[in-house]
């Protein structure tokens, strides 16, 4: 499997895991959902909105690339974040409707990158105003981490009100050889 499509597969787990962590919090009410529960970002609604930050940030770097100017244009609009615990929604309708866009464009982006554009090293600065020149393959695979490691947070928020998330193995998706 090239790397791209290993990337490809990581996008759409992300999507999912997305998708059911946005279902699995909508059997919150508006007020266990803003519950500061003591986790890093606070509360479900402050982690999922972390995520989106992390996701935000990091795509506007990449949108710099010339491989992901005209992919990521979505991106390009947006506003940067301030911080990293900015809130961006306080409702998570319009935070889910964004997630989605954002996850969508995601795939995208990444179904049109080749091997030679994975090989590129980005420069980019920090939310500090540190330069870094990195391997870009290696920072999508960061997107994709950061978030795996914030909803890890999310699903034990949710578990704690008794909503059981259910699966999150990647092996759920992963195609049988042949197939």
């Amino acid at each position: 499997m090239s790397e791209v499509n290993q990337l490809i597969l990581l996008a759409e787990y992300n999507q999912l895991m997305n998708k059911r962590q946005y279902a699995a919090a909508a059997n919150l009410s508006k007020v266990q959902i803003g519950e500061d529960k003591g986790a890093f970002f606070k509360s479900v609604l402050g982690t999922l909105n972390h995520i989106l930050v992390g996701d935000i940030i990091w795509l506007k770097r990449f949108a710099e690339q010339p491989s992901s100017i005209e992919s990521l244009s979505y991106i390009r609009e947006m506003e940067k974040p301030g911080k990293l615990n900015s809130v961006l929604f306080t409702d998570m309708d319009s935070l889910q409707e964004t997630r989605e866009k954002i996850d969508e464009a995601i795939i995208n982006w990444i179904g049109g990158l080749g091997a030679d554009d994975l090989d590129e090293c980005i420069t980019y600065t920090n939310m500090a105003g540190d330069s870094f020149s990195q391997p870009f393959v290696n920072l999508i695979h960061h997107v994709f981490l950061h978030q795996v490691h914030h909803r890890g947070q999310v699903t034990t928020l949710l578990s704690q009100y008794g909503v059981d998330f259910g699966e999150t193995d990647l092996i759920e998706i992963i195609n049988e050889c042949g197939t």
